[in-house]
């Protein structure tokens, strides 16, 4: 490809981006408003919202459910996608494809559809308005991220290297831990910055689970809007934001750690 093709295509691809992603961007300066409502550009800026924010128990409660729900629903997809990616390397043909559109299937139906058929199973079992309950059902929709992640890291895995573990008298756990582990870590970061992004942002499933004792972030935002549209809902936008950013960049940092020892080998 041409140089000035490759260099009109990044130019191209830089500004769809830019248009999809820079509008988000707006709740930020919303967010240091002054008045009692939004408005753009901001008339006078303050910090009169984040003290709002930070001094009223809802909004911190809410923050603080989200954060425990992500943490359950990170660790539970990272074993439950780890596991299942190990299992699907080791199987071939129309099985493997089918058991692999099964797992992405959470990102394939409509997600109204998902809570209603979650609410449905969850409310006979008292999980309704329990972090236990909003965990299992954010952890459906991580799966997917983490298997992805998993999966493609496990194609850099060279077969030889465990069978030369397991011919040096290593067992299965180690031979994971020693072999595996370090070569799919990557994916397992990876699976683990998309696992807690989704959690945080997931509003639908979580406006079905939650109740009043466990509410998530958005579900709380949801609930504002509708009464009130103040700049408190901008700041808690901004901190989504801000999560999603510095997950990313830690990812892309460790992406670089990574990739600095293989290009010394080389």
């Amino acid at each position: 490809m041409p140089k000035a093709v490759r260099i009109l295509l990044h130019i191209g691809v830089s500004a769809i981006l830019a248009l999809l992603v820079l509008p988000a961007f707006v709740v930020v300066p919303a967010s240091f408003n002054a008045a009692s409502f939004i408005r753009l550009p901001p008339a006078a800026f303050s910090m009169r919202w984040y003290g709002g924010f930070f001094q009223d128990p809802e909004w911190l409660s809410s923050l603080a459910t989200s954060a425990e729900v992500a943490a359950l629903a990170t660790g539970l997809s990272l074993s439950l996608g780890t596991l299942a990616a190990l299992g699907l390397a080791r199987l071939g043909g129309a099985l493997r494809t089918a058991l692999y559109g099964l797992f992405l299937s959470p990102l394939i139906v409509p997600t109204i559809v998902t809570a209603i058929a979650l609410y449905y199973v969850s409310r006979p079992l008292g999980l309704v308005g329990t972090i236990p309950g909003l965990a299992l059902g954010h952890t459906l929709l991580c799966l997917p991220f983490v298997l992805v992640n998993v999966g493609v890291s496990l194609h850099s895995l060279d077969p030889a290297l465990l069978r030369a573990a397991e011919g040096l008298g290593a067992g299965p756990w180690r031979v994971f831990r020693t072999v595996t582990m370090p070569i799919i870590a990557p994916g397992l970061l990876g699976g683990a910055v998309f696992a807690v992004i989704t959690s945080f942002d997931e509003v639908v499933i979580s406006i079905f689970l939650s109740g009043i004792t466990a509410k998530t972030l958005p579900v709380k935002m949801w609930e504002t809007i509708r009464v009130e549209f103040t700049p408190v809902v901008a700041v808690a936008a901004t901190f989504l934001i801000l999560l999603t950013l510095t997950l990313f960049a830690l990812l892309r940092l460790f992406g670089l750690r990574q990739a600095k020892p293989a290009e010394s080998l080389s």
